[in-house]
């Protein structure tokens, strides 16, 4: 079973939906391990000094920005701590924007938002109300340490989380060398388009993604099963797969109310912050005490009713 990435919050407006962000790829490379050939020793991948050829351990090892060739500025822990985003763990949506608006080039790794233990209700009402409407919400997201440009985007049952790239990250194709102008500039006929037309059209079908495969990834399983076999390291009969590892309850809502409120004042309200590990902590400190108190009370009125009699 799938492990969620974190459990969190989707807020639009004064809606809080408890979600949790669940992966929406399954990497199939095959990962390979580098040997001596010699001796099929694994081979290490070590931290050398440039200079020396020495080997440099974890702890000596900083992070610097080099702004010049040869020249860095050494950053330490604290000065990427007081960059890093703090994690909330909420997808804050915050404008609504047509879904043909976006070009394709900007969507980047998805994800599945997972509605939590109650939460179905405003999980459906925001994904059929994005179906009929067409849009699409821009959100920002904390994953691990870094913050995300994402759009939340219905996609039949499921409510996804597309990550995006900045249009910094963006190349504009205007950089490069490209053909400019009409097809007539081009010297391309009218009978040219007609027939590229004709062909396209009897080139085209319905988009069905089970007819494409990873060709490359099936012949190279199939050379490592012969191998293994050879080797008798693989039965005739075993069908091995050869798969890389992978690297909150809510309460009823009035969402009449929400809404009205939300459009009434056209802000967001983000999320509560939980305490994560250290408030679980202390309410499990918290009963374990309560706990024992009620044992030790429970202990004493039986000792003492023994002794009464």
């Amino acid at each position: 079973m799938a492990r969620p990435i974190w459990t969190g919050t989707l807020s639009f407006g004064l809606l809080n939906v408890p979600v949790s962000l669940m992966s929406g790829e399954r990497k199939t490379d095959l990962s390979f391990r580098m040997l001596d050939s010699r001796d099929n020793t694994p081979v290490r991948y070590e931290r050398v000094n440039a200079e020396s050829g020495d080997e440099v351990p974890w702890k000596d090892i900083v992070k610097a920005f080099e702004y010049d060739k040869g020249s860095y500025v050494v950053l330490e822990k604290s000065d990427i701590a007081s960059a890093t985003p703090e994690s909330h763990e909420t997808v804050e949506v915050e404008t609504f924007v047509d879904a043909e608006s976006v070009p394709l080039t900007y969507f980047e790794k998805p994800y599945v938002l997972v509605p939590g233990k109650k939460a179905e209700k405003g999980y459906v009402l925001l994904r059929e109300t994005l179906k009929q409407t067409g849009k699409i919400g821009i959100s920002k997201v904390v994953i691990r340490t870094r913050e995300y440009l994402a759009a939340v985007i219905p996609r039949d049952d499921a409510l996804l989380l597309m990550l995006m790239r900045y249009p910094q990250e963006l190349v504009d194709p205007a950089e490069y060398r490209l053909p400019e102008g009409k097809a007539a500039d081009y010297r391309i006929s009218p009978k040219e388009l007609q027939m590229a037309t004709q062909l396209i059209e009897s080139m085209s079908g319905e988009w069905k993604p089970e007819d494409y495969k990873n060709e490359f990834r099936a012949r190279l399983e199939e050379v490592i099963r012969k191998k293994m076999k050879s080797k008798g390291a693989l039965a005739e009969t075993d069908e091995r797969e050869f798969d890389t590892p992978e690297d909150a309850t809510t309460n009823v809502v009035d969402f009449m109310s929400l809404l009205e409120k939300s459009i009434a004042g056209n802000k967001r309200t983000p999320a509560k912050k939980t305490g994560g590990k250290k408030t679980a902590k202390k309410a499990a400190k918290k009963t374990a005490k309560k706990a024992a108190k009620k044992t030790g009370r429970k202990a004493a009125k039986k000792t003492a009713t023994r002794k009464a009699g």
